[in-house]
């Protein structure tokens, strides 16, 4: 083989710029890389990290345990066990579980990152075996002055709304912004959740001097005998080399905006997917052209979506598909089928609602709970938000209307005689006081992430009664998928024979998900995804 011919190079190149890339680039830089350059399929920083609540489920934190919480590595696996029994590796598990920490401990004295401890804020399945029922390894984002990003501000992937929160979500639930506080934040740009995530660490790429090269499309890589050595990728339709002397990290997320790779992994229809339309499986595909061991492809971080417009909001005109959360949550509306049937407790959290939603019927040979709707009134929408609605506004514009709720199926495509007897029988539980049907309300994050001031179960047990009627169809999105090459404890790709494939890594929604699809609690995609970023990036700069 002849001497390759590059472009650039580095000691380190990281593919993608979302909260575990920029972590591995920040990583790869504090542990010895001379120089590291971040390539991004798009011309902005953030990906679908920058619109998301921003937090990190990170066992054992210090932040946590510095606050009193008491957990432990037992604990923390009999949770997680109970949620996937079997599907977990002890190899990447034990590198989530000490690099986890370790992360934090990293951004904490070397980024401008700032995490709180969010004490109150319920793992998932509360009820299983080793969650902390009432809180401590989520973490949160103080909010984050964009104005110490200067020019570089608008590099940042905006929210989905457009609109940046002010707040971070420890102060959405216990207040205590003044009026006065609010207009200093707005004054500085000040931000919240996803936005302060990558708004700081994005300061932090800045701040080291580590080089975002925009627009650039990672395509293959580039190997010498059994060694990844650099990354072929395109601009503006040319080609460009990236030579790697120490490794590659992919970083790319995951592959749910591909057809062809959702028809051939997932386990069952996705129809909505939330997040960045560059999550096209880059990063899968590269791994796979090297021989990489593949893993927990038929998973994804499944979440209730909604179609708000073929074309428009994202990028290249692709659809643009809202999360749904306090939506389905908050006292007052309910999820059915066709058939005009509630199928599950709409308050379980996100990812765990998509099996519902994959339930087959061997009898009729469909999907009975797809499509499947979101019912509310007007007096739902007195007091909450309902996607691009806040409380007290007329409803979304994709929001079908009736009178009745026989006439609101018939104008969905709803069985609306069986709608009524269902919305019947809903409101004699809620004056019960207890879900009979799906035990709504039976737990401490089925009512966290409802109404607030409510006792429970009335955080998310609320009358649905009086027309006029609302329904919105809903979708099988997702917030990405979770399947991808395999790594080990160093977040190293693995081939096929278990073994590291020498200068490639992995991280985010690209890798196989080291919780085998199990979403701990809030923050339980970006904590896992960005602890193997810092692994990554660590481990490559050392070598």
């Amino acid at each position: 083989m002849g001497e390759q011919k590059w472009d650039v190079e580095a000691d380190v190149v990281v593919l993608g710029s979302g909260a575990a890339a920029l972590v591995a680039a920040l990583a790869a830089d504090e542990f010895g890389a001379k120089e590291v350059v971040v390539v991004e399929k798009s011309g902005m920083v953030g990906g679908t990290s920058a619109m998301s609540g921003g937090m990190f489920w990170i066992p054992l934190n210090h932040h946590s345990l510095e606050a009193g919480v008491e957990d432990s590595f037992e604990d923390v696996v009999t949770y997680l066990d109970a949620l996937v029994p079997g599907q977990l590796e002890d190899d990447p598990l034990s590198g989530f579980l000490d690099g986890g920490p370790e992360m934090i401990r990293f951004l904490a004295d070397k980024t401008p990152v700032n995490f709180k401890p969010f004490l109150d804020f319920p793992d998932y399945q509360p009820n299983a075996p080793g969650a902390m029922k009432h809180g401590g390894r989520s973490l949160d984002n103080a909010v984050f002055p964009f104005e110490e990003l200067g020019t570089h501000a608008t590099r940042v992937n905006p929210p989905k709304t457009g609109i940046p929160k002010r707040t971070s979500r420890i102060e959405d639930r216990h207040g205590g912004v003044t009026p006065e506080m609010m207009e200093d934040r707005i004054k500085r740009d000040c931000r919240g959740q996803g936005q302060a995530l990558i708004g700081s660490l994005y300061k932090g790429i800045l701040d080291r001097n580590i080089p975002v090269h925009f627009e650039v499309r990672a395509r293959h890589l580039v190997m010498e005998g059994n060694r990844v050595v650099g990354v072929v990728a395109e601009k503006d339709f040319k080609e460009v080399r990236y030579r790697a002397r120490k490794g590659v990290v992919i970083a790319t997320g995951g592959f749910e905006w591909n057809e062809g790779l959702v028809r051939n992994f997932l386990r069952g229809p996705m129809t909505g997917p939330i997040s960045v339309p560059e999550c096209e499986g880059d990063g899968l595909v590269m791994a796979m052209e090297v021989g990489a061991s593949l893993g927990n492809m038929a998973h994804a971080w499944w979440m209730t979506s909604s179609l708000e417009s073929k074309a428009g909001q994202h990028r290249d005109t692709r659809a643009n598909y809202l999360a749904c959360q306090s939506e389905r949550t908050c006292p007052g509306s309910i999820m059915v089928n066709k058939y005009g049937k509630r199928f599950v407790n709409e308050a379980v959290n996100y990812n765990a609602l998509g099996f519902a939603l994959h339930n087959f019927d061997p009898v009729t040979y469909e999907y009975p709970n797809l499509p499947y709707w979101i019912i509310f009134n007007d007096d739902y929408m007195s007091k909450y938000r309902m996607f691009t609605s806040p409380a007290g506004t007329p409803p979304p514009a994709w929001a079908s209307k009736a009178d009745t709720l026989e006439e609101l199926g018939a104008i969905a495509g709803i069985d609306g005689d069986a709608l009524a007897d269902t919305v019947a029988r809903f409101n004699d539980l809620v004056r019960k006081g207890h879900d009979d049907d799906f035990g709504r309300g039976d737990t401490t994050y089925d009512n966290f992430s409802g109404d607030k001031n409510l006792d429970a179960p009335f955080g998310t047990l609320g009358l649905l009664e009086g027309g006029p009627y609302y329904a919105i169809k809903m979708e099988a999105g997702v917030n990405g998928t979770c399947g991808g090459p395999r790594a080990n404890a160093n977040a190293q790709v693995l081939n096929l024979n278990d073994e590291p494939i020498p200068g490639l890594y992995v991280c985010s929604n690209a890798m196989s998900g080291v919780t085998a699809g199990a979403y701990g609690g809030a923050g339980g995609t970006l904590g896992p995804g960005s602890t193997f970023g810092f692994l990554a990036g660590r481990h490559a700069a050392q070598q």
